[in-house]
């Protein structure tokens, strides 16, 4: 018998785990608009007060994965996405999205999933709209542009509209739930390698290991000892590195890649139009501390998606895209590519 929402609040009331199979079908239950907002909210909120499990978020994420609209690629060969869980509050500059460019640049197929802004100036979609990329293709565009630019930009909208099921809850409650978890879970192309930033450093070992168990290859999931959810300069950065089967727990510094340590106060922005010139500065190759972050978090990237050996063999291929102009290029290329798309549809 499928667990009823019933006894799924039951379960959280009492801190006990909604098992995989279970939270799969319950999951089913709520992404098919079968379950009362009232009750969504309930369980949402017992989730999160209990803490959910790593059973609970694969099982959830398996079926988020399910209902998406999903992204065919056939070379999945050196394919990471970057992405993060939003939330940290920090109102930087979109690190990630800069990060995108230079991954590509240096050899990685970037296919990344990403939403407006949660709670910074600059989502990644607001960030590639003010570059004047289109953010809304449809699966099959995503695929074209990744084969033909190295990056694909998957807009979560698009590709989850089961979404809208929970959308007015989750609106309403103004709490993170389980769904903040999901979304880097849910790449619709099936990235086997994930470079992943968390709002908390509990998640860092618990993502790495649901990663696992969703049949991930490689991922580092990260937090910044100064709550940034990217590898920081600002403080240590604790590191959940999967490879070969096996989640590994360490810790890294700005200095052990020759980079100087930067509070994330210097990468501050006020909204889209800020971010957008601090991102385009860095591509222009200008020295200073955002340049330093896109180089660490790239050089991330590129160790992630098995075309760096380490993550220092990555930052120093990332610092050479930059200086030759190349990653600035691939902005010029994947804006050009989705207007071109936009056209023909």
């Amino acid at each position: 018998m499928p667990i009823t929402p019933q006894e799924a609040l039951q379960r959280t009331i009492e801190h006990r785990e909604i098992f995989h199979d279970e939270m799969v079908e319950l999951m089913r239950q709520v992404m098919r608009g079968e379950v009362s907002d009232m009750m969504v909210a309930a369980i949402l909120t017992g989730l999160r007060v209990k803490k959910e499990t790593i059973g609970e978020i694969a099982g959830a994420a398996t079926v988020m994965r399910e209902f998406s609209r999903r992204v065919d690629v056939a070379d999945r060969q050196h394919m990471v996405d970057i992405v993060g869980t939003g939330g940290d509050g920090s109102d930087t500059f979109n690190i990630s999205t800069c990060a995108m460019f230079v991954a590509a640049a240096g050899g990685a197929k970037v296919a990344k999933h990403g939403n407006r802004s949660v709670s910074s100036k600059s989502g990644s979609a607001d960030a590639l709209e003010a570059l004047g990329a289109v953010i809304e293709l449809q699966p099959e565009q995503v695929a074209s542009a990744l084969a033909h630019t190295g990056i694909g930009f998957m807009y979560a909208p698009v590709h989850h509209p089961a979404m809208k099921v929970v959308a007015p809850v989750r609106r309403e409650m103004g709490v993170r739930t389980i769904f903040n978890i999901l979304g880097p879970l849910t790449n619709p192309a099936g990235s086997p390698n994930i470079l992943m930033g968390v709002f908390h450093p509990d998640l860092v070992g618990i993502q790495a290991r649901v990663l696992h168990e969703l049949g991930a290859e490689r991922a580092l999931v990260v937090w910044g000892r100064d709550g940034m959810d990217e590898l920081s300069l600002g403080a240590g950065t604790l590191v959940g590195e999967l490879r070969d089967g096996q989640v590994r727990e360490y810790e890294v510094h700005p200095e052990d890649f020759g980079i100087a340590m930067s509070a994330s106060r210097n990468l501050k922005v006020a909204d889209a139009a800020q971010s957008r010139a601090m991102l385009l500065q860095v591509l222009d190759n200008v020295p200073g501390p955002a340049l330093d972050i896109v180089a660490l978090n790239a050089g991330a990237a590129l160790y992630v998606a098995g075309v760096a050996h380490s993550i220092a063999d990555g930052v120093l291929r990332a610092r050479a895209v930059i200086a030759d102009g190349s990653a600035r290029a691939r902005v010029d290329a994947y804006v050009a590519y989705t207007r071109q798309l936009a056209v023909q549809a």
